[in-house]
């Protein structure tokens, strides 16, 4: 399961807002590792540095330090339209004829990206990148308004999918969230009055990134909701869509997000605990020992074990300083690193029946190889508990799962995927659960298309036709 992008925007005269957009980006790291950049506005010109690689390897001292102004945008980046290049890195630049240079940074997916591109490059506009968010960015240029919220406001109605928006002028920050709320955006107070005669802010995907910075969350930016902030203060706008509910990715909740940001006032720790008590009263079993696939599945492996009053322990050790296999861009990297990632603990799980506790199963690659790593420290039985429903549906709206082909679950009950992957029984979490976990009980406010195949937007029909394919025959996990 891919992720998605993280994005970090500050305004706050008199202070070294590149280097808070660098920590804040830092802590957002998780949220995609092929790009990272940040555009800084000076109020005469913006400023910008950008490349592949992580926060720390794109931006050094001396670089930051040319990044020099009282407004930043930040993004660090997963690709899930467009290849891992550096010309799809964000934030990209354009020019305005009545704003003047602004820089954007998106995260999400358009599903109608490929039809406005279409358009566009019938009248003449050539593109330079394959993201969506150069899309994005070429219909903001066209769009007349003598304000940028005023031009979002215009145009924002004709994409649909997934988006949060951060952009930058020479004198303001500028945020949006697409009608649904599909990914997360809140706006922080960075510090209090300064001698500049006003407090920052901080607009950025997770909490857990306003924590790093000491800033103070505020609340979230609603869904449908164009926010500017410059040295006047704060102004707010709707965009001027009819929208019935809310469907925040639901995967924000299981995996994506740090468990120690908070969304909807909810801990995202506490949810992920609480699917693990709910998965452990659904899907009982006799065992020694309850064990995680660090460190995504803890919190769910903590509140199994604390329900069913079997043992938490350490079974697997993570190198600190791998980073995630499943984030590589291709499957050899994938599987390559799995054992340069994770080390059985043998002296635990020798003789031992071990309940194994993990937040997802996608593909099943993974997981089958980490099946045959503790069978071979010793483990007498394998029982995986997942804490989420069964993947069972492509997602059109930013997340990278290419077709019904690449999931495991797609065409497989609970048994058959768990003899695919080697383990003595398999048992997911109820969509109930899920809900009650993440305390909407009707699932009124999230997606959970992924699991129940009911998209939240139309879906086009080529992509529909691209990414439900046909089903994998028996026995082979998908590629």
């Amino acid at each position: 399961m891919h992720e998605e992008c993280g994005l970090f925007g500050v305004l706050a005269p008199g202070e070294d807002v590149a280097n808070l957009t660098y920590f804040g980006l830092y802590a957002l790291q998780h949220r995609g590792q092929e790009s990272a950049g940040i555009a800084v506005s000076n109020r005469r010109d913006l400023l910008m540095h950008k490349e592949m690689g992580l926060v720390a390897q794109v931006f050094d001292t001396e670089t930051i330090n040319t990044l020099a102004g009282d407004i930043a945008i930040g993004h660090t980046r997963y690709s899930t339209t467009g290849s891992p290049r550096l010309p799809n890195a964000q934030p990209m630049r354009f020019e305005h004829g009545q704003i003047g240079s602004l820089a954007l940074a998106h995260n999400g997916n358009l599903i109608n990206a490929g039809d406005i591109r279409e358009e566009f490059a019938a009248d003449g506009v050539e593109f330079v990148s394959t993201s969506d968010t150069e899309v994005l960015g070429r219909l903001l240029v066209r769009t007349p308004g003598p304000t940028l919220d005023v031009v979002l406001h215009r145009a924002l109605p004709r994409v649909h999918g997934a988006y949060c928006l951060l952009l930058l002028t020479r004198d303001s920050l500028v945020a949006a969230r697409d009608p649904l709320g599909i990914r997360p955006l809140c706006l922080g107070r960075f510090g209090d009055v300064n001698a500049a005669g006003g407090c920052g802010y901080i607009v950025t995907s997770e909490t857990c990134a306003l924590d790093v910075v000491g800033a103070h969350f505020i609340r979230e930016i609603e869904p449908g909701e164009i926010v500017t902030i410059d040295t006047s203060g704060i102004r707010s706008m709707r965009i001027p869509v009819e929208q019935s509910r809310r469907a925040m990715c639901s995967f924000e909740f299981i995996y994506f997000a740090r468990p120690d940001s908070v969304m909807g006032g909810q801990s995202l720790y506490e949810s992920r605990r609480q699917m693990g008590r709910e998965l452990a009263r659904e899907a009982p079993v006799d065992a020694d020992v309850v064990i995680t696939l660090p460190d995504s599945g803890t919190p769910a492996a903590i509140g199994f074990a604390e329900e069913s009053g079997i043992p938490f322990a350490e079974g697997m050790i993570k190198s600190r300083y791998i980073t995630r296999t499943f984030i590589q861009p291709s499957q050899r990297l994938r599987e390559s690193g799995i054992r340069l990632k994770f080390n059985p603990m043998r002296h635990v799980l020798a003789g031992k029946r071990v309940i194994l506790v993990d937040d997802s199963i996608v593909r099943g690659t993974t997981s089958k190889r980490i099946v045959d790593e503790l069978r071979r420290a010793g483990a007498a039985e394998l029982h995986m508990r997942i804490a989420s429903p069964p993947i069972m549906w492509p997602c059109f709206m930013g997340i990278d799962i290419a077709s019904r082909n690449e999931l495991i679950a797609a065409h497989r009950s609970e048994a058959q995927v768990g003899a695919l992957i080697g383990a003595d029984s398999l048992r997911y979490l109820s969509i109930e659960g899920l809900r009650r976990s993440m305390g909407d009980p009707e699932g009124r406010d999230f997606c959970f298309a992924c699991f129940t195949g009911n998209y939240p937007v139309p879906v086009p029909l080529q992509l529909e036709m691209d990414k439900l394919a046909m089903e994998q025959p028996d026995g082979v996990i998908p590629s």
